[in-house]
């Protein structure tokens, strides 16, 4: 089996990433998660892990938790969900993706599992979510990984990588996203959420609103897991920041930090901390903790791609994201005028994000990533000229840069946001990387 015809069979299953609106509790069951991975040898326990969960900030908490333990030396894992160029980015060991004949291989492994589970199908079809999982897990394995730090695709109490038991569990912030499957509160999908915890392992709470801590807060109790709460157990102030990053103070239950990362954001901040807490349970020295955040790579959160104009690109998808980027654009930038290219995939609450956007917004161009749950470029503008706004259509994502690059003077910040399927399709324009051939 060569890469193409693994993403093939990959992208040819279920892919609830791609399609809204699925019934959550009746499709998802960790049975068949189990199933596979009993038949592969239980790769999954081969390696200590980390697992994380939340609404915001997963993914740059548990990079900066990848960073740190590949700093004190272990063989480190990462997965994280979804990907901004290629499949190949969401299974890194010791920083770097999978190769592409890596991914073929393991997925040559799983297929006969697969067919055979199928022609059965006690509990389900395995989606494209779970082929992957397990896919990261064989690669960990066969790498020989020490630490496997999981990042959850979606909720945690019936996700994929919710089979195994952590060192520590992590819940970064959690707010209103995906209500259509996990429930139209904070509680409800925090509930969700806290289903990562397990019986006597320790927690990493980021600050939460009061409705997310007290579930938070009861889960562990009813657990017996032990909560450390960032603000309160562990504590920091900001020291310094440019566009090239921030500095900080960290007060730890264990020590002292001063860090920089080179992320940009009051929230990276918070996402900092978080994942010092975690390191601590974990033993990890304060020197590995600090080179390892300054190391930190992850892009698409609020990443400068050029300058003269300025052009930045960001996946903020919620109106929480937006009111967080629309913060961090007033606070780290200064400019004459905003250009805003926005897209958005069409289960998200479009409204939420125009509001917190459309009051520092000078000018609009509306377009679509390739990605099939995108939303039409005439409705993504329909919201904005509501407010009032100058929007423009673009096709694509190319035109939409080419538009904004035209109108932009020397002062003015280009900013892409609304999705990280439409932030990779800028890097990849900006970068001048092809795409790869099959559906996104």
């Amino acid at each position: 089996m060569n890469y193409s015809a693994a993403v093939d069979f990959l992208l040819k299953r279920t892919d609830y990433e791609r399609w809204p609106g699925y019934a959550y509790a009746s499709r998802f069951d960790l049975r068949r998660m189990e199933e596979l991975l009993r038949r592969l040898g239980n790769p999954h326990l081969s390696a200590r892990a980390v697992h994380i969960a939340g609404s915001k900030g997963k993914g740059s908490t548990a990079s900066m938790i990848a960073a740190a333990l590949i700093a004190a030396g272990y063989n480190t894992g990462l997965y994280t969900s979804p990907h901004l160029i290629t499949l190949r980015e969401r299974i890194m060991v010791a920083g770097k993706p999978i190769l592409k004949r890596e991914l073929a291989d393991v997925v040559a492994r799983l297929r006969s599992h697969v067919e055979e589970m199928d022609r059965h199908r006690t509990y389900g079809e395995l989606s494209t979510f779970e082929l992957l999982t397990a896919a990261a897990f064989l690669h960990f394995q066969q790498k020989g990984v020490d630490f496997q730090v999981l990042e959850t695709g979606l909720g945690g109490r019936l996700d994929a990588t919710n089979v195994v038991t952590p060192e520590v569990s992590v819940i970064t912030s959690i707010s209103l996203d995906h209500t259509e499957v996990l429930g139209d509160t904070v509680a409800l999908i925090a509930a969700e959420k806290a289903g990562i915890i397990k019986l006597g392992i320790p927690v990493v709470s980021s600050p939460q609103a009061e409705d997310a801590a007290a579930v938070i807060r009861e889960t562990c109790l009813e657990r017996g897991s032990n909560l450390i709460t960032v603000g309160s157990d562990i504590s920091w102030k900001e020291t310094s920041s440019n566009l090239s990053g921030q500095s900080l103070e960290v007060n730890g239950m264990k020590g002292s930090y001063r860090l920089t990362i080179p992320l940009l954001g009051d929230y990276q901040l918070q996402n900092a901390v978080t994942a010092v807490a975690a390191l601590e349970t974990l033993d990890i020295p304060r020197e590995s903790i600090e080179s390892g955040l300054a190391k930190t790579c992850w892009p698409g959160r609020l990443q400068i791609l050029r300058r003269k104009p300025l052009l930045v690109v960001d996946g903020a998808h919620s109106s929480d994201s937006a009111r967080k980027l629309k913060e961090a654009l007033e606070r780290h930038f200064h400019f004459d005028h905003l250009i805003l290219i926005i897209g958005a995939s069409a289960d998200k609450n479009m409204s939420g994000i125009v509001a917190e956007l459309a009051p520092i917004a000078d000018s609009v161009i509306a377009t679509r990533a390739r990605h099939p749950r995108a939303t039409t470029a005439e409705a993504v503008a329909s919201e904005f000229a509501g407010q009032g706004l100058t929007v423009e259509i673009a096709k694509d994502v190319a035109q939409a840069i080419v538009k904004a690059k035209r109108r932009a003077g020397k002062r003015d910040l280009i900013c892409a946001t609304g999705s990280l399927f439409l932030v990779g399709e800028v890097i990849e324009y900006i970068r001048g990387l092809r795409p790869e051939p099959y559906p996104r």
